[in-house]
């Protein structure tokens, strides 16, 4: 079963993991200097933060698949749909290490669809100076984003 994913970008880490443990009603399954994340089962949501420079805002939204055949099954939803998605593979991005796919929606936001394979110690294997993740390159530059 997939799992719907939310990525906002926070100005305060602090203030917003106690903002959203409150709403949530439990703490994060992962926190990092500049990073949190909440998967909740109730409704089934990866739900992350993160500080890392980019404007506060939704980041960008996907689907996590549980395993390597429900990433293939969406992966060619998307290539039969015709929307054009860009395969990242693997990658460590949000301490973790995936295998991604993203797409844009008309309005340009990004959608990323991916599998986790297992957590990482560093945040991203690129390098990222203003972007709050580690979204491939967009046609638009002020639309990179993350995981």
């Amino acid at each position: 079963m997939k799992r719907f994913h939310i990525h906002v970008s926070i100005d305060d880490l602090k203030k917003s993991v106690g903002f959203y443990s409150k709403m949530f009603g439990c703490e994060p399954t992962k926190q990092k200097e500049d990073y949190a994340k909440w998967m909740l089962d109730d409704p089934k949501i990866n739900f992350a933060i993160s500080s890392r420079g980019a404007k506060p805002g939704i980041d960008h939204l996907g689907f996590q698949t549980e395993n390597a055949e429900e990433l293939d099954i969406m992966r060619e939803r998307l290539k039969n749909a015709d929307l054009q998605p860009l395969e990242e593979g693997e990658t460590t991005c949000c301490y973790a290490k995936s295998d991604k796919t993203w797409v844009e929606d008309p309005s340009g936001i990004a959608w990323e669809t991916y599998r986790t394979m297992e957590d990482a110690d560093i945040f991203s294997d690129t390098s990222l100076e203003e972007t709050a993740c580690c979204t491939p390159e967009s046609p638009e530059p002020e639309q990179a984003g993350c995981c």
